[in-house]
């Protein structure tokens, strides 16, 4: 029977997870350790821009107060643009926040708010990364014809999730064939 071993960074953190000092230095290095200090070190802004500033992904460990700081949710971004999926419901509904994340992950559409998702700037930014995504554009936006040629350039498959007007639009079938 083998035995897995932790990683020894993890086991350290365990055993000083109540050492703020301790706790700084080591997500200064490695970011995610984040996740095993206590929650009172997840809620501490230091804490979290130093482990942020490090690696994006340590969002996950961020108390959900930090989660609804702008800049907290900027920072991560910048890191790691996927994780503006745990920003806060509010954060999920400003433009700024969501425009940060869509420009080089348009998934986050997916998480954006339904006003930022009729949003005609923010669905452009990230159906010129992620062409699929337009599946989570608003119905407006799914009619609207620039959208649907950018998402088709970027990837055919988002024909199937333009409107009906659309997919009978002569000049999109072309589109369509064409890439």
């Amino acid at each position: 029977m083998k035995f897995k071993m932790e990683d020894p960074d993890v086991t350290e953190m365990k055993a000083n997870k109540d050492n703020r000092e301790y706790v700084l230095q080591a997500v200064k290095n490695k970011g995610k350790l984040l996740e095993f200090t206590i929650p009172e070190f997840q809620d501490d802004e230091e804490i979290v821009k130093t482990a942020l500033e490090q690696d994006g992904e340590a969002m996950e460990f961020v108390s959900n107060r930090l989660r609804d700081n702008k800049d907290i949710a900027l920072l991560a971004i910048k890191g790691a643009p996927w994780t503006a999926c745990y920003v806060s419901e509010r954060l999920k509904a400003d433009k700024e926040v969501i425009m940060s994340s869509v420009k080089t992950y348009g998934q986050t559409l997916y998480y954006a708010s339904e006003r930022l998702r009729d949003d005609k700037e923010v669905v452009k930014a990230a159906v010129e990364n992620k062409g699929l995504i337009v599946k989570y554009a608003s119905l407006r936006l799914r009619n609207d014809k620039e959208i649907a040629e950018i998402a088709i350039k970027q990837d055919k498959r988002a024909y199937q999730f333009l409107s009906k007007e659309l997919k009978e639009d002569e000049e999109i079938k072309i589109a369509v064939q064409m890439e």
